[in-house]
């Protein structure tokens, strides 16, 4: 039997590690090529007793995998419940998109990682599971009656597990479309404020062309108050648009 766990956890990166088990009367045998906590962990609490069996031996590394497994998706729970925190409650700065975003941009790089992270766990989760059923099926004759409720026992933890881990992605999936649309919204605010600016700036540009085209036969150019008149207009011409958009509540 084989199983894919996780090794480096203790780190922020997280790896696949294959594992085999090979499990008979009288030896329980694991091969493995990197370090994992949990088989150091058993190896450690059955130092004292030579004469525990081999199935004793396989449920606690079982026990031991499932139960680490269990504390990393708590630990996902409680990255994924600060990220939420920073978006959904930490008011953004005003006046610093560039901060807001930057702040959006960490979340969804931490909210990816725990997404890797739960989805690692959810894997390693179904191979101990089949692996457990398989000794299940396979071993039943030879496996003690309180070594069988404990396999039970096993399965039913990964399964409640499991339930955990789908609940937990989807709250990962909300974060993510929350940080999206967010950065939307920010991005579109900016470009809203450039278009009215755009908008209320285009009717003075055009009055200030039109009277810089200075023509022979341009009555304003003789006018005592056409300069002052010009630019009243052009202010106008800006204020008019504005009032417009404020109106419209666009602004």
């Amino acid at each position: 039997m084989s199983a894919p766990l996780i090794s480096g956890t203790d780190t922020d990166r997280w790896q696949i590690a294959p594992v085999g088990f090979i499990l008979a009367p009288t030896v329980c045998i694991t091969v493995r090529f990197v370090t994992l906590n949990a088989f150091d962990v058993v190896a450690k609490g059955i130092a004292d007793d030579p004469d525990i069996a081999p199935a004793e031996i396989f449920i606690r590394l079982l026990e031991e995998i499932v139960d680490r497994a269990a504390d990393h998706l708590e630990r996902a729970s409680g990255v994924v419940n600060d990220t939420s925190q920073s978006i959904f409650f930490d008011e953004p700065k005003r006046r610093q998109l560039s901060k807001n975003t930057a702040r959006f941009r960490e979340a969804m790089r931490t909210i990816g990682q725990v997404s890797d992270h739960v989805s690692r766990v959810r894997y390693a989760f179904l191979s101990i599971g089949r692996m457990a059923t398989f000794v299940m099926d396979r071993c039943t004759p030879k496996i003690e009656g309180d070594l069988r409720d404990r396999l039970d026992g096993i399965r039913d933890d990964i399964k409640s597990l499991d339930e955990y881990e789908v609940s937990l992605s989807e709250r990962i999936q909300l974060l993510q479309d929350a940080a999206t649309g967010f950065i939307s919204i920010e991005q579109n605010d900016v470009v809203k404020v450039l278009t009215v600016v755009s908008v209320a700036g285009v009717p003075p540009v055009l009055v200030v062309g039109i009277y810089g085209m200075n023509f022979r036969y341009m009555p304003e150019l003789g006018w005592h108050w056409g300069y002052p008149f010009a630019l009243v207009l052009c202010l106008v011409s800006v204020i008019v648009p504005l009032l417009w958009f404020k109106w419209r509540d666009w602004i």
